[in-house]
């Protein structure tokens, strides 16, 4: 990244011809098919070029919801209501909104999931299918709660039935027109919506199927409506659409090896530790996703200083009991040299009822632990269609 960045600034600022404005203008990795987990360390594929964007070579092919099936001829598809009522459960293997490297992370196998969801699913793919792009959904779909929302996932099945989540969005039905002026829902009535998932660029290989995956809630990755919710999807007027980009030899330049600058020279005195535990207690019913992100203590030796810092989230529920939705987090820095040390130690905690969010907070700050400040923050939000 460093070497193309600096072509570019070569190019504009220094007028210096560096070839960057004869390579594609998109440059996009085009992952394969992998194996779900939570952590990888290589992930295959090769990289693609684009002309524009949006690119004439990537297309609309639509695929249309059946019975628990995605058909790519509409007239096969089984025209009819299939609904669902998510647990609260549906999610806690999604992984992180935005990866930040720490992992594990990533989403886990979906069939975890799917149980709690409804579930369109292809045939064996009789060719290798690319896309590259935003898939959208279009649903005709009833709510039985005037604030809803839905979450939409796309997977990969492998012949083995392991289902790998390639992208996935989630729409608050409120806003099913826009952000500006969202508007509740009329039990019963049918809207017409559509769901933009993540932009992917991915191959499903001959031999596996395409999974379309629907839930009304997808906690921790988003909060979940005030109330349960009970969906229905009218297949016959359902459809998702995929950005489909046939395969293609391509001419790429091929980067140079990746360079960085030297990493500080740090003396590791406490291990770092990032892990994610998912508890059920079935005697409770209670379900918590654990996530620790410690970093460790360590010295910079250049400076001599001693820094640390970590970071521990829970977020739990009971049941499917939607007033306890909690999610609370711990967050802990600090610095030290010599015989003087600074740390502060953060706590927030976020519940909610059916009318409002409930936030409470608590910041303090400790020099030679001794504490200098401290304030605490107790705050109610109205939910206002969320």
């Amino acid at each position: 990244f460093l070497q193309e960045a600096l072509r570019w600034w070569d190019k504009w600022l220094k007028e210096k011809e560096t070839g960057i404005m004869d390579d594609p203008m998109l440059q996009v990795w085009m992952q394969d098919s992998v194996p779900p987990t939570t952590r990888y360390k290589l992930r295959p594929g090769r990289w693609v070029g684009e002309p524009s964007w949006p690119s004439p070579n990537v297309g609309e092919q639509t695929m249309y919801l059946g019975r628990g099936t995605l058909d790519w001829r509409q007239g096969q598809a089984w025209q009819g209501p299939r609904s669902v009522q998510s647990p609260l459960a549906v999610g806690l293997f999604a992984g992180k909104w935005c990866s930040y490297s720490a992992t594990p992370d990533l989403p886990h196998d979906q069939r975890q999931e799917d149980g709690g969801a409804l579930v369109f699913e292809s045939d064996p793919l009789q060719a290798q299918l690319e896309i590259l792009g935003a898939p959208v959904v279009e649903f005709e779909l009833a709510v039985d709660q005037p604030v809803a929302m839905i979450a939409v996932r796309i997977s990969d099945v492998a012949p083995d039935d392991k289902a790998t989540r390639v992208t996935y969005g989630v729409l608050n039905l409120t806003h099913r027109d826009g952000h500006e002026e969202p508007r509740p829902l009329k039990p019963g009535t049918r809207y017409k919506v559509s769901v933009q998932l993540n932009d992917i660029a991915q191959a499903f290989p001959q031999g596996n199927r395409v999974r379309l995956a629907v839930s009304t809630s997808y906690w921790p990755l988003a909060w979940p409506p005030p109330e349960p919710v009970h969906l229905t999807i009218f297949t016959g007027a359902s459809r998702l659409i995929l950005p489909v980009r046939p395969q293609r030899e391509e001419a790429i330049r091929p980067f140079s090896p990746p360079e960085a600058a030297p990493p500080l020279d740090v003396e590791q005195l406490r291990e770092n530790n990032y892990t994610w535990h998912v508890h059920r207690d079935l005697e409770s019913d209670e379900s918590v996703l654990e996530v620790v992100k410690d970093e460790g203590r360590y010295r910079i030796k250049e400076i001599d200083l001693d820094a640390w810092n970590s970071s521990h989230e829970w977020y739990s529920f009971h049941g499917d009991d939607f007033d306890s939705v909690k999610g609370e987090t711990r967050w802990v820095w600090g610095h030290q040299r010599g015989d003087w040390k600074i740390e502060t130690v953060t706590r927030t905690v976020l519940t909610s009822n059916a009318t409002h969010f409930h936030l409470h907070a608590q910041l303090d700050a400790f020099e030679n632990d001794r504490r200098v400040y401290s304030r605490n923050w107790d705050e109610e939000i109205p939910r206002d269609l969320v």
